[in-house]
């Protein structure tokens, strides 16, 4: 493949600026996008059911919650804003996603508790509350795997994750897969296509 892909390390095209509205946990947001990162315009529709219909962290959670591939960090944001006390850790590959997040975390006050990190980043020791990811289906499934493989293990013997996936993208396959991975999972919502996914050790 050529060009670049909301899953490369450094785009290469230009960032074009813009901003995107959405409402989520009865707060409204304005955040910065640009070309190069995951659903630059507009809040994905999978990441609104995820943002809708998931259980959003307790006022009084303090973490530390995950954002795997964070993007320009909707998820971070809303995760940040909702639990006040908690530090969140927004994770991704790529570097223009990375800043855009730490860009975005300012703009809802969170700055000083929003850490953005590349994967290798992340201190090894480190448990988290609860996990939240709309993950990168399109890098493929033995990379998704490996990608849930590293993450899921690193959930707090109590903690939560919650994933959404599209039906027609593997959303039912994958919760077979992480039930033969040991995992509890329970389908705790379906909208417009969208499965959402609550994972538990």
């Amino acid at each position: 493949m050529t060009g670049d892909h909301y899953f490369t390390a450094e785009p290469t095209t230009a960032a074009r600026p813009r901003e995107v509205e959405f409402s989520a946990g009865g707060r409204d947001y304005t955040l910065a996008s640009a070309s190069g990162v995951f659903s630059a315009n507009r809040l994905d529709p999978g990441t609104a059911v995820l943002l809708r219909k998931a259980e959003l962290p307790a006022h009084d959670a303090t973490g530390p919650l995950l954002d795997i591939g964070c993007g320009f960090g909707p998820i971070t944001c809303v995760l940040a804003a909702s639990a006040p006390a908690a530090t969140v850790w927004a994770v991704d590959v790529n570097e223009r996603a990375r800043e855009l997040t730490a860009a975005n975390a300012a703009r809802v006050g969170a700055a000083d508790r929003v850490r953005v990190a590349a994967p290798g980043d992340v201190p090894a020791d480190l448990a988290f509350a609860q996990i939240w990811s709309n993950p990168p289906i399109h890098i493929g499934k033995a990379e998704l795997h490996d990608l849930l493989l590293r993450w899921l293990p690193r959930l707090a013997p109590d903690g939560v994750a919650w994933l959404v996936v599209a039906r027609h993208l593997g959303g039912d396959s994958l919760h077979r897969w992480l039930v033969e991975q040991g995992w509890q999972v329970e389908r705790h919502a379906s909208q417009k296509g969208y499965r959402v996914l609550r994972v538990t050790p």
